[in-house]
């Protein structure tokens, strides 16, 4: 079973507005209701949910009663990081489901301020996960990437091959089990952190390989004003 997770959970702090930045409109649709129209759409999407601060739940029900999409089930409070808001939904499943159903359970996790994601990318997302139990998506850099040291960030101190280098993109998916398990080693660190689900996977469960499926620079992402 696949189960897209849509993330909109953030407050949007960086681009301001009286609401968070996937409540707003987008050609007549709020900017979470087009991801979540295109997972519908989706043959391979079994279920959808949708992660929203506690604040905007009601807000978020009365969008889902006007739209009756039929694969949304689940409507469930985020947390104050971005990770809080995966493992709520992840915890969602975990109670919900029976513990060998995890193992065929595969959580399709994407961020709503990409309201751009296509059925080709859900498509590709999907497929991979019948031979993986990790699957992220990215598009290949073109540009030069710096690294500075964490004490001097205005001097280069290395410069590592384009060639090797990704732009991380959404969904990234897994099987609800091995996240289930990388999570519950990471909450045991008392250094965890984590900025996507991916990062928590290649730490607590590195004998996991991670494949990659090719994004689309049309999968961009909204942070600020002008992007919208």
């Amino acid at each position: 079973m696949n189960i897209a997770i849509v993330l909109a959970a953030g407050s949007g702090t960086r681009f301001g507005g009286s609401i968070p930045k996937q409540f707003l409109d987008l050609d007549g649709r709020t900017i979470v209701e087009h991801s979540i129209d295109t997972f519908q759409q989706s043959s391979l999407i079994d279920e959808i949910a949708v992660v929203v601060h506690p604040d905007y739940i009601g807000h978020m029900r009365q969008i889902a009663s006007q739209r009756q999409w039929s694969k949304l089930h689940d409507i469930i409070a985020g947390g104050s990081e971005r990770y809080h808001s995966s493992l709520n939904a992840i915890n969602n499943f975990v109670q919900r489901l029976a513990p060998s159903d995890c193992d065929k359970t595969n959580l399709i996790i994407h961020d709503a301020a990409r309201p751009w994601i296509s059925s080709e990318i859900i498509d590709r997302v999907a497929l991979a996960l019948t031979d993986h139990e990790a699957v992220a998506v990215g598009i290949p850099c073109t540009d030069t990437i710096w690294q500075t040291a964490e004490d001097d960030e205005q001097h280069i101190r290395h410069i590592p091959p384009r060639s090797q280098m990704w732009r991380a993109q959404t969904p990234q998916a897994f099987r609800l089990s091995l996240l289930q398990k990388a999570y519950q080693k990471g909450l045991c660190d008392p250094r965890f952190a984590a900025t996507d689900d991916c990062g928590v996977v290649l730490r607590y469960c590195p004998e996991v390989p991670i494949l990659i499926v090719e994004g689309s620079e049309n999968n961009r992402k909204i942070t600020f004003a002008d992007d919208l």
